[in-house]
């Protein structure tokens, strides 16, 4: 027979603060979702880099604005100027201090074009002489505010329209998805064209051709996560309450979705972004002489034999803009995802 335990009145006496159980212990501080989410994000480098690039550039693009703050207005054309390379003022390095080769030597391309001591060009010129730097500033302003005016248009119609397609079912949900399909089936640059004859080429035309065919992959996930969210425990705590639909999708919907909206537009910009540039390089997009990253890119193109700073430059920003979006969005994903976490 095991051996009786005796209690005594010391064994029902409180710990004390030193003998407190280790397993009782908080390991990690208590945060919210978004501080754990912002949390991870910092540990990922590539990450926050992306983000401080990208917050650069919008700034720079900001800035473009304010006619005060460019050196060269981007429209100005000056012929005596034309196709002058890269000038950095006190920099004696090829590529940089104004040189060309022109028949196996060098020249000084602003001399010869009759440049005072004090005139320079951070990025050179084009063919009609305006300053390659305010253009690429204004193009940058362009793109990125036909990308960013778009995807809030599919921010705020995908998502609704997918939580309404989720949370209705049946028949709603079935006819609302295939009118979904029968606009994904259609062309994007047929949508482009049918706009182009209703509309004038230009930044609104742009702007809803993104916006009318890139709405629907929003609309998709949020849908799907949706109908998955409304069967939750307290989704139907609150419908037996009686909240209103409404209150029920901003109040519980809206923050569980979060993350996804938060990835799908992150990923959406660049989209757009490339999409305004190949539309304005193939010549239905920005309309000339209005700046825009794919104008000068089919500006840079026609030199590019001859003058390839004309075309690499804008080449350059834009890769770093697609990359930067691009590694953001996957550091936010994994941000974002519970399963990551530690």
């Amino acid at each position: 027979m095991a051996d009786e335990v005796k209690l005594t009145a010391k064994s029902f006496e409180p710990l004390d603060r030193s003998k407190h159980l280790d397993s009782e212990k908080i390991s990690a501080p208590n945060l919210t979702f978004m501080q754990d989410a912002w949390r991870r994000l910092k540990k990922n480098k590539s990450a926050v880099i992306a983000m401080v690039i990208l917050i650069l550039f919008f700034i720079m693009a900001i800035l473009s604005f304010f006619p005060s703050v460019l050196s060269h207005q981007p429209n100005a054309i000056n012929t005596q100027y034309a196709n002058l390379p890269p000038k950095w003022p006190g920099v004696d390095i090829n590529g940089v201090n104004g040189t060309l080769v022109q028949g196996g030597s060098r020249i000084n391309a602003y001399a010869q074009a009759g440049a005072a001591s004090n005139v320079h060009f951070w990025l050179g010129t084009d063919y009609l002489g305006r300053d390659l730097l305010s253009r690429i500033l204004t193009g940058t302003r362009i793109s990125l505010t036909v990308a960013v005016v778009a995807t809030l248009v599919d921010l705020l119609f995908g998502v609704t329209y997918g939580m309404f397609s989720g949370w209705k079912g049946g028949r709603v949900d079935n006819f609302m998805q295939r009118l979904i399909e029968i606009i994904m089936s259609i062309p994007t640059l047929v949508i482009v064209v049918l706009l182009m004859l209703i509309l004038k080429p230009g930044m609104w035309s742009i702007i809803l051709t993104i916006a009318f065919s890139s709405w629907t992959t929003m609309a998709r996930l949020t849908r799907a996560q949706t109908l998955e969210l409304k069967e939750q425990e307290y989704i139907l705590a609150a419908r037996t309450l009686g909240e209103s639909p409404i209150k029920i999708a901003f109040k519980h919907l809206l923050p569980n979705l979060s993350s996804i909206i938060i990835i799908q537009t992150m990923f959406t910009i660049p989209s757009a972004i490339f999409f305004e540039a190949f539309l304005s390089f193939v010549g239905i997009g920005i309309p000339n002489p209005t700046a825009s990253l794919g104008t000068l890119l089919n500006d840079g193109q026609k030199n590019f034999q001859f003058l390839p700073y004309q075309m690499w430059y804008p080449a350059i920003v834009l890769s770093i803009i697609m990359i930067a979006f691009n590694v953001f969005a996957d550091g936010l994903r994994d941000a974002f995802d519970p399963q990551t976490k530690e």
